[in-house]
């Protein structure tokens, strides 16, 4: 049997984002290390915060960088290599296996080890804290994949080649599991208190219970397109029930990080430090552009300067790259002046952050009672929380007359696209996959019909990468794992990364 490496305890975090960031190794595949123990010698306390650890490792590194190309914050460096293949659409069945593999033989698994192990204990804390977890990280891998493994999964010897279930039935479920997770008795003295060993919240049954609603509340959203009566009492569902969504960020915060190898933000860890080069990710044109044509300060947050030739006066000013142009002939010196992705060691991992809840508050009441001011209210606290995550104020920016005011007389599409538009801004960095899901479910930021090189270009509308190799269809989903498909006769028949999933019917 197969062994995978284990993650020894709270404290050792940077061991757990090691292995959930490194890309060249096979962890499925090493021997049994008598200094880890199997997880079945663990207990929630010391399995949670690995899990938890390792779900930001590639939420927070590979698929963000997937994300954030997609999303066009970034773009391929002209001067390096290292993912070209994501910005022209061309990912094959084994770009991102070890991301695929982590997610499976770590966080999830070790979520169910949790869960199994704090029901029969009747520790319901831990129960909710990795149900959430687990709905959380299933939710972006069915929004990669379209399909996953899920009812048959997680049995270990039992079952080891489990069907893939259709993204409908993996949301029903995992819709049901929190629902089930959130009527437990959190007042029963089999319940944990673990403190500052909960890496999330601290302890705190309250923000947990609000992460699960506000997660249900994400997820009935995104299937509004695709199944609209039925998400649409979901909604209504939780406004009824006086539920309390997320006010402060969901995330795997800087405290955990130090700015040290191995230690730090996996984004950062893996495409700063373990890298050829640290400049691969440039600054795209579309997000650059709208940040520069609305004066916004964020800039400084999202991007650095880039290199000067030597002996040349220090850059000092913005500049950026038309997205997918890796192959463009300017001089290295002009194209090693174009600003680079900021990343920091000490970055959070947001798993939902303050000013997404906000925005997902925002549509979802103007979809349930529209032109109610409690939408706008929503919608400018998430544009103040995400300025709030660069220690930034933009109360300017929401009042009368200001770059983002709210549309308030406006259509519900020009609302929805306000909405999206910021979320989209809100997310650079490690939370960048979700901007990408929620351009495919509503089609916001809008798609250009020129490329930006253009004189009638449209600042911040997507387009279509310069090298891409689709012929003019965007990527809407990640293709099955062929190492995966070694091992599993179940794995759905391949299809293009131009398929969609099943929410994204707009």
């Amino acid at each position: 049997m197969k062994k995978r490496f284990l993650y020894k305890s709270t404290l050792l975090l940077s061991t757990a984002v090691l292995l959930s960031t490194t890309s060249c190794q096979d962890f499925l595949d090493v021997n049994k290390d008598p200094s880890n123990p199997e997880v079945s010698q663990g207990q929630p306390v010391s399995v949670f915060p690995a899990a938890v650890a390792s779900t930001a490792g590639t939420v927070g590194a590979q698929y963000a960088i997937v994300g954030g190309i997609w999303s066009q914050y970034w773009t391929q460096s002209a001067v390096a290599n290292q993912f070209k293949d994501i910005d022209s659409f061309n990912l094959t069945a084994s770009s991102l296996n070890p991301s695929f593999d982590e997610v499976y033989s770590g966080a999830l698994n070790d979520y169910q080890f949790v869960i199994n192990k704090s029901e029969a204990t009747g520790d319901w804390f831990y129960y909710l804290a990795a149900t959430v977890m687990k709905a959380y990280t299933l939710q972006v891998m069915v929004d990669l994949y379209d399909k996953v493994p899920y009812s048959e999964a997680f049995k270990g010897l039992d079952n080891l080649t489990p069907k893939y279930d259709d993204g409908d039935k993996v949301y029903a479920g995992l819709i049901a599991e929190l629902d089930n997770a959130l009527s437990k008795d959190f007042t029963a003295a089999t319940n944990s208190t673990p403190g500052v060993r909960d890496i999330v919240f601290s302890g705190s049954v309250d923000k947990w219970k609000a992460f699960a609603k506000t997660l249900k509340l994400k997820m009935y959203l995104r299937m509004i397109n695709a199944k609209p009566a039925e998400a649409q009492a979901g909604i209504a569902k939780l406004y009824a029930d006086g539920v309390a969504f997320l006010t402060s960020d969901a995330a795997m915060g800087a405290s955990n990080f130090q700015d040290a190898p191995d230690k730090s933000n996996p984004l950062f860890e893996y495409n700063n430090r373990r890298l050829n080069t640290t400049t691969n990710l440039r600054a795209s044109t579309t997000f650059m552009s709208w940040l520069k044509a609305n004066n916004d300060p964020r800039i400084a947050s999202v991007y650095k300067f880039g290199t000067a030739a030597a002996g040349a006066p220090a850059i000092t000013t913005y500049s950026s790259l038309n997205q997918g142009d890796f192959n463009n002939l300017q001089s290295t010196a002009i194209r090693n002046a174009i600003s680079i992705a900021y990343t920091t060691p000490l970055a959070p991992v947001h798993f939902i952050s303050a000013a997404e809840s906000y925005f997902l508050q925002a549509e979802a009441i103007e979809r349930l009672t529209p032109g109610d001011i409690k939408a706008k209210q929503a919608y400018d606290n998430g544009v103040k929380a995400a300025f709030a995550q660069y220690n930034l104020d933009g109360s300017s920016f929401i009042v009368a007359g200001g770059k983002y005011e709210y549309p308030t007389a406006g259509t519900f599409e020009q609302k929805l696209e306000a909405i999206i538009t910021q979320k989209w801004a809100s997310m650079p960095g490690s939370h960048a996959i979700e901007a990408f899901f929620e351009k495919n479910r509503t089609g916001y930021p809008k798609t250009s019909t020129v490329y930006s090189d253009n004189a009638a270009y449209v600042p911040g509308q997507f387009v279509y990468p310069k090298e891409g190799v689709t012929q003019g269809l965007f990527a809407k989903r990640l293709v099955f794992s062929d190492r995966d498909r070694q091992r599993n006769p179940n794995v759905p028949a391949m299809v293009p990364v131009t398929t969609k999933v099943w929410w994204d019917v707009k």
